[in-house]
């Protein structure tokens, strides 16, 4: 009986290490890489750096942000992917858990908060081999977003991106409110009201369009946040001009009520971009422009 030995100069990594390289390759970043495989970013720079070790060569450039291969690693990578996939072509290998398919969406936090949680557990059971990671970006604030595989965008539509929510705006107050105003009947009895403001979504197109030749309001807290506009509102603070898809947990509870039928564009339309390509993110793409098309449709009616 014979058998095969392996040669005594092989040496041979781990799957630790091997997986921390192949993921820090592929996504350019140690924090990403030590996200997807559960495990922090130094533990993935260590089996990396123990890998370098064993092979004798530097893999990654040294000081590149993002991470850039070396010529080495490059060529390293190739048949490392190649060795992996065959591993995880392993029945035996693979368990429940480790067929699911993550992607990161990062949204504003309104959009997070009022549209896409109340709808996860929706999204939960249409796509169960989906896990997705909620991450939020400040529009406003930032010029870039967090790193994400789909990218809910508030403000001008880049090339490329899709299309979920033209939105409207209305005015909205809350009945606690309204009680000690007197009687808004039409949109000129606003002219006594506390008017809540926000750089995200002036006041002034909505008042052209009723006919009022109003300035932006000059007093009061300035919101450079769409929900906290919308919570100021609720709280009796003032009335907001606001969306009402955004605005829909509190209008379906009563917690804000809409004063007229006048509605007009909203300042920005929200919108898509996937940053990724695959299945996985044209169904969670998909799934999302159909959930905003349902509430459009849900709060289309004025009133």
């Amino acid at each position: 009986m014979s058998s095969r030995q392996a040669p005594p100069d092989l040496r041979l990594p781990s799957i630790e290490g091997l997986r921390a390289f192949e993921a820090a390759a592929r996504l350019g970043s140690l924090e990403r890489a030590a996200e997807g495989l559960a495990v922090s970013a130094s533990a993935v720079g260590k089996r990396i750096a123990t890998l370098e070790a064993l092979l004798g060569l530097e893999l990654f450039a040294r000081g590149a942000k993002p991470l850039r291969l070396s010529a080495a690693g490059k060529e390293y990578l190739e048949q490392v992917q190649a060795a992996l996939a065959l591993l995880a072509a392993v029945p035996l290998h693979r368990r429940p858990q480790q067929r699911l398919t993550r992607l990161r969406l990062s949204a504003p936090p309104t959009f997070a908060r009022q549209i896409l949680v109340p709808a996860l557990p929706a999204f939960a059971r249409a796509h169960p081999a989906l896990e997705l990671e909620l991450v939020l970006s400040v529009p406003y604030l930032d010029t870039q977003g967090p790193d994400a595989d789909l990218e809910v965008r508030n403000g001008e539509l880049p090339p490329g991106a899709l299309p979920l929510l033209r939105d409207v705006v209305t005015p909205m107050a809350a009945p606690e409110l309204l009680q000690r105003l007197p009687a808004l009947r039409r949109p000129a009895d606003l002219q006594a009201a506390p008017l809540l403001r926000t750089p995200l979504q002036p006041w002034t197109p909505w008042f052209r369009a009723a006919g009022l030749d109003w300035g932006e309001p000059r007093s009061g807290t300035r919101f450079v946040d769409l929900g906290l506009t919308l919570e100021a509102a609720a709280c009796g603070q003032g009335i907001a001009l606001a969306r009402p898809t955004l605005a829909g947990p509190y209008l379906r509870r009563g917690a804000l009520q809409r004063l007229f039928d006048l509605q007009v564009p909203a300042a920005h339309p929200y919108a898509l971009l996937c940053h990724a390509e695959g299945e996985a993110v044209r169904a969670t793409a998909d799934w999302l422009r159909g959930h905003c098309a349902a509430l459009a449709e849900e709060f289309s009616g004025a009133g």
